[in-house]
């Protein structure tokens, strides 16, 4: 029989998973403790379930570069072979965007699961990062970009459709800061950025943009990494109310938080193996569950429920677990 998510995502099926929080270091200290602890975490989980990105756009000393650059490859290159590791270059018309994409791209793109480029404007500067990927033969590796000004956010279903953009994130602080005081600072915050009437405008539209495109939605930071209930209130407002299913962390106090914000609760995630199961015996046909008529529609749903709990670390019924494990490799002549 087909795989759950084959039946019912389609086409969608071949669209990426990824860990639901961003961890973003730019201190040597802290990039290897952050690859460390995601280490830990996906042996205490059984799966990766954050990603951790290496940053030269804020991590690099002014007129160190290069050498930053060439620390995060050799971190890069010395992460475990099943680490998930990122790095977030220099934005397109910085100085340091080419030597970045020579160095990083070329020496580390094997290791890195995408590259995070700053300031994305347009597709024009998509299309400036994918010829740079293609001068040092890295056209393999997804892009993910940051949007950060109301230029962009009013190009956000033209970005996102680029079929190497896998995620778009929101830049809050430059959105904000680009409005010339327009917007007050308090919007910068754990709570003014969800009250704030442009801010949510252009939350809304980024997320509504990846969901449009078959892309992944990314919620910006919450810089009170010391208040772990602001950070919990607004990882929650991000999943549940404006559609984001990513988002990232700058302190390693907010990883636990941002998964437990985003995770399916207990209930729902029995729920939903229930219903995925009696809809594979039924071999997909429609089906009462609890005095209410499932079908495919709503199949797709529940799947992606229990997607969502194997993504942050969820326990699963053995029988929902099973389809989350790698194939099993057949043996040949050639491999024995």
């Amino acid at each position: 029989m087909q795989h759950p998510r084959q039946v019912l995502l389609g086409a969608q099926a071949a669209q990426v998973l990824l860990p639901v929080c961003d961890h973003y270091s730019g201190v040597e200290a802290r990039m290897r403790k952050s690859l460390q602890l995601q280490a830990e975490m996906t042996e205490e989980f059984g799966a990766c379930v954050f990603d951790v990105t290496l940053d030269c756009e804020d991590g690099a000393p002014v007129g160190g570069e290069a050498e930053h650059a060439a620390m995060v490859v050799a971190l890069a290159l010395a992460a475990a072979p099943d680490a998930r590791v990122a790095v977030r270059v220099h934005a397109v018309d910085h100085p340091a965007f080419e030597q970045d994409m020579a160095v990083i791209a070329a020496q580390a793109g094997h290791r890195l699961t995408h590259i995070m480029v700053p300031k994305i404007e347009s597709v024009r500067d998509v299309i400036l990062v994918e010829k740079a990927l293609q001068r040092v033969s890295a056209l393999h590796l997804p892009l993910h970009v940051l949007i950060e000004s109301p230029a962009a956010v009013q190009r956000a279903f033209e970005i996102a459709a680029q079929p190497r953009v896998q995620s778009l994130s929101f830049g809050l602080m430059d959105f904000v800061s680009s409005h010339g005081g327009a917007i007050p600072g308090d919007a910068m915050g754990a709570t003014g950025q969800f009250t704030h009437p442009l801010v949510v405008r252009a939350k809304l539209e980024i997320a509504s943009a990846c969901h449009a495109h078959g892309k992944v939605p990314s919620h910006c930071v919450v810089t009170e990494f010391a208040d772990t209930l602001a950070l919990q209130a607004a990882a929650e407002r991000a999943a549940r109310t404006l559609g984001f299913t990513r988002m990232w962390s700058i302190h390693p106090s907010q990883i636990r938080p941002i998964l437990a914000a985003f995770a399916p609760g207990e209930a729902e995630v029995e729920a939903a193996a229930r219903i995925i199961a009696a809809a594979v015996a039924a071999h997909w046909a429609p089906i009462s569950f609890a005095g209410q008529l499932h079908d495919r529609a709503s199949y797709r749903y529940f799947w992606q429920v229990l997607e969502r709990a194997h993504q942050t670390g969820r326990a699963l019924p053995p029988e929902m677990a099973a389809y989350f494990k790698p194939p099993t490799p057949i043996l040949t002549t050639e491999t024995v």
